[in-house]
């Protein structure tokens, strides 16, 4: 019977490489035309690729979410990801463990890897570093020398959104985000930077709240009462875009006509809003299933550089913006 030895003396490469050539790891850099030659080898060798069905290794994962079910109901956002990361360790036939940070280190340690997913002060990181098993954070990137991260390219989605506003003929142009203690939207330092460059920006048209309908409706009517409404707002998610819509309309105020709105996020429901809502759509669904891969990848292949995937976004043109 043929073995992996007697194929990789034939092609002229490393067990390993024929090892991991049979195997289908698509971390591997080969030309090819190796892994070509490799395959026809082993059938004309009439191997039998056992490694594909031979135990395959059960992670134990732990995922760390630092909202409560309660914060997750108010923002879909991290309820989409949440999904997308228990249905692949699911799929997997992974052992999904819930941590938390006053978990002891032997019960952290005894894991595979963890996932880590939400927004994170610096104590709270702190207290992750200590963990000594493999950590991915989505949305986040507290260490990148320490830790795997997926992220959303903040950056260019901002601009993305200010360019089209700019576009449809918009100088007074605010926003409503979040500044939690420690934890900073990166986007707000996006958002002012494109407009200055522009400048277009006023600092009266920008407001703080946390991302929930109630601060989207709160803030829409403060700037109303303040008598310092710019035209058109991007609001922090789609859930404060909905407040703002509620807020518009006890104010009489029409959407896109009165006050034109672009969200973030695209929640199911923002298609079906009143007019429907513009909004950028993020790929929660690719970003926690993604997180499995990449802590999977790492776990078994042992990589110990780590790192960072940045995912764009595109922007969902809808009604609720009004053209100059």
């Amino acid at each position: 019977m043929a073995t992996i030895k007697d194929i990789a003396a034939k092609a002229g490469v490393s067990i390993a490489t024929v090892s991991r050539v049979l195997n289908h790891d698509e971390t591997l850099n080969a030309q090819e035309e190796t892994k070509k030659r490799i395959f026809e080898i082993a059938e004309e060798l009439e191997y039998e690729v056992r490694a594909q069905k031979k135990r395959r290794r059960k992670l134990k994962i732990g995922v760390f979410y630092s909202y409560s079910p309660e914060e997750e109901l108010q923002d879909p956002y991290y309820l989409c990801i949440r999904l997308a990361i228990e249905k692949k360790l699911e799929e997997e036939g992974y052992t999904k463990v819930i941590v938390k940070l006053d978990d002891s280190p032997e019960m952290i340690n005894g894991l595979d890897g963890v996932i880590c997913t939400g927004t994170f002060t610096k104590k709270m990181v702190e207290a992750i570093e200590i963990w000594e098993c493999p950590v991915i954070f989505i949305d986040a990137d507290p260490n990148p020398k320490r830790f795997d991260s997926i992220v959303v390219d903040y950056r260019r989605a901002v601009e993305e959104i200010v360019s089209y506003l700019v576009g449809c003929g918009h100088t007074k142009i605010g926003m409503i985000g979040c500044r939690e203690v420690e934890v900073l939207d990166t986007r707000i330092q996006h958002f002012q930077n494109a407009l200055k460059k522009r400048g277009l920006y006023h600092p009266e048209y920008t407001k703080f709240g946390a991302y929930y309908a109630k601060y989207g409706y709160k803030l829409l009517k403060e700037f109303y009462e303040e008598g310092n409404l710019p035209t058109a707002l991007f609001v922090a998610n789609d859930s404060m875009a909905a407040g703002s819509y509620r807020a518009a309309y006890e104010l009489g105020l029409k959407i896109p006509d009165d006050i034109s709105i672009i969200g973030f996020n695209d929640i199911p429901t923002a298609k079906y809003m009143v007019p429907p809502l513009t909004t950028v759509r993020l790929y929660m669904e690719f970003m926690g299933e993604y997180a499995v891969k990449l802590l999977e990848e790492r776990i078994i292949h042992g990589r110990e550089i780590c790192v960072k995937v940045s995912i764009p976004t595109k922007l969902y043109i809808r009604d609720s913006v009004k053209k100059f």
